[in-house]
């Protein structure tokens, strides 16, 4: 059974080119620094675009942001990280693109939509299978799925959600991604995906360690096979449009500090080496 949800994509779109290009046109920051430590600067309102698994994590990371930048303005826009790179591609009104997977940003910037020397591995997570909190299927590892008594698995849709793509790599790996295939319900992000085994929709599904850590409804089958799909690394950049762009490259910079680090590590991610 596959539910691909175009429609959602569309809207996506719509929202990055309608919303988000009613923007104002905010001065970038300035480079100054007041006695008590806090960054002197003019007003900026940042659009980030950012792959669903890192909802949780941002609303800390704003508020942390804030208390030294009180005049900068962190709005985020989450989806697959395939359709933020369409919306890109489609002229959104963004700043910033952390993606899930390298594949997306490499187009953006193969295409020149990126500004290359901002481009930054930034973090790394773990691909896990996951089952509701009472299951009884008494799964133990990926290569259950394919078990009869696994009537329906959520992956992310393969052509534009990096998780439904290192799912199948590691079926494909394992084996048995035709058997898989089979039985798959497609989402439009991880976080639907996390959704549908919240509430015993699917048997299982495979998400990220850190949007597993993030639901008590949940529990861990099992984290990928070593070596069975690619290192899950998150980079992100400057949108090459983006019309504040100093401000964006401070925002950025803060993502790599010891700060950041610490949230980060909070919710169960890692700073890419």
């Amino acid at each position: 059974m596959k539910k691909i949800l175009s429609t959602l994509l569309c809207l996506g779109i719509l929202f990055c080119l309608v919303a988000c290009g009613d923007r104002k046109e905010e001065g970038t920051t300035a480079a100054s620094t007041t006695e008590e430590g806090n960054v002197n600067e003019e007003q900026a309102t940042l659009l980030v675009m950012a792959a669903a698994s890192l909802t949780d994590v941002c609303t800390e990371l704003t508020l942390k942001y804030n208390i030294t930048h009180p005049n900068v303005q962190l709005m985020f826009h989450f989806a697959g990280s395939g359709a933020l790179q369409t919306q890109i591609e489609a002229g959104a009104d963004a700043d910033i693109f952390i993606s899930a997977a390298q594949k997306q940003m490499n187009a953006l910037k193969d295409q020149k939509l990126m500004k290359e020397d901002t481009i930054v591995d930034l973090l790394e997570n773990k691909v896990v299978l996951i089952v509701p909190k009472n299951s009884t299927l008494g799964l133990t590892g990926f290569a259950d799925v394919k078990k009869e008594n696994v009537k329906l698995v959520g992956i992310g849709e393969v052509e534009s959600v990096p998780a439904g793509q290192y799912a199948k790599e590691i079926f494909t790996n394992l084996g048995c991604w035709d058997e898989i295939e089979k039985k798959a319900n497609f989402g439009t992000d991880v976080r639907t995906v996390l959704g549908w085994v919240e509430t015993s929709n699917v048997d299982c599904g495979v998400v990220y360690a850190t949007d597993a850590k993030s639901s008590e409804n949940v529990k861990v089958v099992a984290e990928a096979p070593e070596g069975s799909c690619k290192p899950v690394i998150y980079p992100a950049g400057v949108i090459a449009s983006s019309k504040n762009q100093k401000a964006a490259e401070e925002f950025l910079h803060f993502l790599k500090s010891d700060e950041a680090k610490q949230i980060f590590e909070k919710h169960g991610f890692s700073l890419a080496k």
